[in-house]
């Protein structure tokens, strides 16, 4: 059996390209996501799609990136897949396929450049960061929690919980509030 998995990265991203591809490669079973790739933990279909797997089924993707990010994921996935009898194989990186010996090692050299890739990617991000931090231009993530309602809510007797009901967060976006502003009274 041909068993096909895609991802993307996003809600906003489409997965019509990949589905697109697999089913034309003849892919009898496919799974799909919409998560962060950065991991393999955490993807609930690509754990269904790899659990499906048995001795003689071709495992298929359209690029190494959309099975791992990280060159261990990815050797930890096909070395289970190894195990179990079945083969790996990338549509886009048509030399990747663990039938041959070639295509093993083609793996392990593009695995590594998309993990080189993403470290860069990192870096730049963090740099673009830190650049923006010292021109005074990066302020983080807009906060998304009144602290003010909070403590309101709490000086008009409403418990934490009921607190976050009403504001939809989290109870512990609460007590953080409340306990920062018990630290602060105690500095004080």
């Amino acid at each position: 059996m041909l068993i096909g998995y895609a991802r993307v990265s996003s809600a906003g991203q489409s997965l019509n390209l990949q589905l697109e591809a697999l089913r034309s490669a003849g892919c009898e079973k496919i799974y799909s996501e919409k998560r962060s790739g950065r991991s393999a933990a955490d993807r609930p279909e690509l754990s269904r799609a790899l659990d499906q797997m048995r001795t003689g089924d071709t495992f298929i993707v359209t690029r190494l990136d959309r099975l791992a990010r990280s060159l261990g994921d990815l050797h930890r996935l096909v070395e289970r897949m190894i195990a179990e009898g079945v083969e790996f194989r990338c549509l886009q990186q048509g030399g990747v396929d663990t039938s041959t010996s070639t295509g093993k090692l083609l793996l392990g050299i593009l695995g590594s450049v998309a993990e080189f890739e993403n470290d860069i990617r990192r870096e730049r991000q963090r740099d673009g960061i830190e650049k923006a931090k010292a021109e005074g231009r990066y302020n983080g993530r807009p906060a998304t929690i009144d602290a003010d309602a909070i403590r309101k809510l709490k000086a008009d007797g409403v418990g934490a919980g009921e607190i976050a009901k009403q504001l939809r967060i989290g109870r512990a976006s609460v007590y953080r509030v409340l306990v920062a502003d018990k630290s602060a009274a105690v500095d004080a």
